[in-house]
């Protein structure tokens, strides 16, 4: 079962993952794959245990001095160590941030479609981000873009909080909204 795979073992980068012979330690502090310390023993030894027991041997520890190497198949922990790693990516909820765009000039039926899209976001668990972008002259009318975006968190807030309050950038009002976090009590 000796095998070798650049990969990470017990939170080791890459780089310092060594198996077999790739090992080069004069001696080790070796682990038995039922986890009991057989103390420290020259790497020819604890490499011909590791091919009797037909596993791997793998330094767990590269920095101790001896280094920790531990006999274990090597191909079946990065298999279970892959396996719980799609488990966690699956269980993890990925949030998006969703823009809607507004002019100052917006009339009022307009706004409230964009409302219900924003509804709709953040009901899907979604951030938004609200902007409003002055052309020309309206830069002068930055009051009315504030207000309308204070209108829309004030209709929100039920399902939605302000994580950041409107914030000019550039020719752009920008404000974002986050879903409210549920209270598990």
């Amino acid at each position: 079962m000796i095998s070798k795979f650049p990969s990470e073992v017990a939170g080791i980068s890459k780089e310092q993952q060594l198996v077999n012979e790739a090992i080069r330690a004069r001696e080790v502090r070796l682990i038995d794959r039922d986890g009991n310390q057989l103390g420290i023993k020259p790497l020819r030894e604890a490499l011909r245990l590791a091919r009797e027991a037909d596993l791997d041997l793998v330094n767990v520890a590269p920095k101790a001095k001896p280094p920790v190497c531990r006999i274990m198949d090597y191909g079946k922990y990065r298999y279970e160590q892959s396996k719980r790693e799609k488990e966690a990516r699956k269980k993890q909820k990925t949030i998006q941030i969703k823009e809607v765009r507004f002019s100052p000039s917006i009339e009022e039926h307009d706004v409230n479609t964009k409302l219900r899209k924003v509804k709709k976001f953040l009901e899907k668990g979604d951030k938004v981000k609200l902007s409003i972008r002055f052309r020309g002259r309206e830069i002068t009318h930055q009051g009315l873009g504030r207000k309308m975006l204070t209108r829309m968190a004030e209709e929100l807030k039920e399902i939605g909080e302000v994580e950041r309050h409107p914030k000019m950038e550039g020719r752009h009002m920008i404000m974002i909204l986050a879903p409210k976090k549920e209270k598990n009590s």
